[in-house]
């Protein structure tokens, strides 16, 4: 692995791992999913974010603010780092195919197209268990997206920047939810936008053939 921003915390330190077959990078913090199950960690540990040594089995992971949640082959989820608001309870979720880790909260995709949620929901971003036909989700800070199997997208959560216009997105293969904004990539390669463009993070949409090695 490489990386590169702020290393206050040894995030970045990934230069030594091997065998990676996904990374996710939370605050302060980097998690990697080896290709034996297992996972290594770099980082900010304030919360026991980290603590991911001892998990076995692991098909994916994701890490939010201040936690961690592993997806493991049987469908079950493991989980550690802050639980401050009930985050890390996913002990009791199966038949789980994939799972996003927002701030302080976490979602997960059943087999059955349907979701699970737990953490903080003030502004609505556990709002997920009227979704079907789902197939992946993305939790963001403070609102959750979900793609659905015929492409299209829900979204629920706070509204302020415009982040859940995605009611007439079609065609979308993946969602990626941000703080106060979403983007999906299409099946033709090129990439939707919606919500805060303060930074311009939003400015993706002369992108092409995402997804499509040329």
């Amino acid at each position: 692995c490489v990386a590169t921003g702020s290393t206050v915390y040894g995030e970045c330190d990934v230069s030594g791992w091997t065998d990676i077959v996904a990374i996710t990078a939370g605050w302060g913090f980097t998690i990697g999913l080896k290709a034996d199950g297992t996972c290594v960690a770099t980082g900010n540990n304030s919360y026991s974010e980290c603590a991911v040594s001892g998990w076995t089995d692991i098909v994916a992971i994701s890490a939010g603010y201040h936690h961690t949640v592993g997806l493991r082959a049987d469908g079950t989820c493991v989980a550690t780092g802050e639980g401050y608001y009930g985050e890390l309870d996913v002990q009791s979720w199966t038949n789980i195919v994939a799972i996003s880790a927002g701030w302080g909260f976490t979602v997960g995709v059943k087999a059955d197209g349907t979701c699970e949620a737990t953490g903080s929901s003030s502004s609505g971003e556990c709002d997920v268990y009227g979704w079907t036909d789902i197939v992946s989700v993305s939790a963001g800070y403070f609102h959750t997206v979900g793609l659905r199997a015929d492409g299209t997208v829900v979204a629920t959560g706070p509204n302020d920047y415009g982040e859940n216009d995605v009611s007439s997105w079609s065609n979308i293969t993946s969602v990626s939810a941000g703080y106060g904004f979403t983007l999906a990539v299409g099946s033709d390669g090129y990439v939707e936008a919606a919500g805060s463009d303060y930074y311009e993070e939003t400015d993706v949409y002369d992108w092409s053939n995402i997804g499509f090695p040329e």
